[in-house]
């Protein structure tokens, strides 16, 4: 089964996909930014950064709530999404396309499998 371009989910609201490359796209989920409302700021982690699984590595302000961006697996950040700075309402318009936060290469270690699929990910949510 290839998992190239499938979303994973954190329970944190998380999703990550994997391009053909190896390299991971972090944004939050439709249900995420339904919840939060109307984004009015982001910010992003730098570029060069390591994170570990889970670790906050974003934030994300509404005119709701400031929330906290984990990263789905371990990993240096190798680009940030910069047109989130100036349009952070992309977030909202297009949380799976434009709207994503930052990109990592794998560390290795990380496993991928391990997060939720889209299925169970909809089911805690529904819980």
């Amino acid at each position: 089964m290839s998992i190239t371009n499938e979303i994973r989910y954190l329970a944190s609201h998380e999703w990550g996909r994997i391009d053909d490359e190896g390299i991971l796209t972090v944004g939050i989920s439709d249900h995420a930014q339904d919840l939060l409302g109307d984004i009015v700021f982001v910010e992003l982690p730098d570029i060069g950064k390591t994170l570990e699984a889970e670790e906050e590595s974003a934030i994300v302000e509404s005119v709701k709530a400031a929330s906290d961006v984990y990263s789905p697996l371990s990993g240096e950040v190798i680009e940030v999404n910069e047109k989130l700075l100036d349009e952070p309402e992309i977030v909202n318009d297009s949380p799976y396309e434009e709207g994503w936060f930052f990109k990592i290469r794998l560390d290795g270690s990380s496993e991928f499998e391990n997060l939720m699929t889209e299925e169970e990910y909809t089911n805690s949510c529904e819980e």
